[in-house]
């Protein structure tokens, strides 16, 4: 049945039948409430089926896979994100890396995606589209503006995705603030302290007094990262 499926976005945009209860855009909406809720490892056919109150089946007959399930999930999620043109180009970027880093923490199960869900699709390219847009006209060459927009990018989805691994960390700990974090890990920390290896990281533990202020770590390092290319590229 799968086998005989038009290409996945050219089903997309095909509009639904008729008094047809069962579209791509139910299951999505479905599939991306139940790992809102429930995470990534919640998601299988059948119990998508389940959800959706239909025969067990009836999801393929739109979706050849999981991991076009998966594609349909993230495209509709990014729907959500608007590239939101600013006064220039850093300030539309930084506004941008925001809204990224707020998309992913209320879909957090976008950092767990596997390697076998395809990265490009409609809503996805919208995004890097109305990203590049901003960075074109600048004098900046076509592989120049992609390493800018990339940048501020992979920043923004490897610190996103750094902060939800602690998140589900603490959570496998059962651990309910940094606080019962530290004081978990005191011991541990006391031996490598304690081998005098470790002098600078000894200061930061010391001296350092935003070490829960996640927004601000964040954006200062966001900052960084735009003033460097700014810099770099003399924009």
């Amino acid at each position: 049945m799968a086998a005989d499926l038009p290409p996945l976005w050219e089903r997309m945009e095909r509009p639904a039948a008729p008094r047809q209860t069962l579209t791509l855009d139910r299951i999505g909406e479905t599939a991306v409430r139940i790992a809102d809720t429930e995470g990534l490892d919640a998601i299988t056919m059948r119990g998508l089926a389940t959800h959706l109150g239909v025969a067990p089946m009836a999801p393929y007959r739109h979706i050849a896979n999981k991991d076009e399930l998966l594609e349909v999930m993230t495209d509709r999620v990014y729907g959500e994100l608007t590239v939101v043109r600013r006064g220039t180009w850093r300030e539309t970027l930084r506004d941008h890396a925001l809204r990224t880093r707020a998309l992913v923490h209320a879909h957090p199960w976008l950092t767990e995606l596997p390697a076998t869900v395809t990265p490009l699709s409609p809503n996805r390219m919208a995004v890097m589209e109305q990203a590049l847009a901003a960075l074109d006209g600048l004098g900046l060459d076509a592989d120049t503006m992609m390493v800018v927009f990339r940048s501020v990018d992979f920043y923004t989805h490897g610190a996103t995705s750094s902060e939800l691994a602690f998140h589900r960390f603490m959570k496998r700990q059962d651990l309910a603030s940094p606080t019962d974090v530290r004081v978990a890990l005191a011991p541990r920390m006391t031996y490598f302290m304690d081998t005098g290896r470790y002098p600078t990281y000894r200061r930061y533990l010391h001296e350092a007094t935003r070490k829960d202020e996640a927004d601000w770590q964040f954006e200062t390092g966001l900052d960084a990262v735009l003033d460097g290319i700014k810099t770099r590229f003399n924009l």
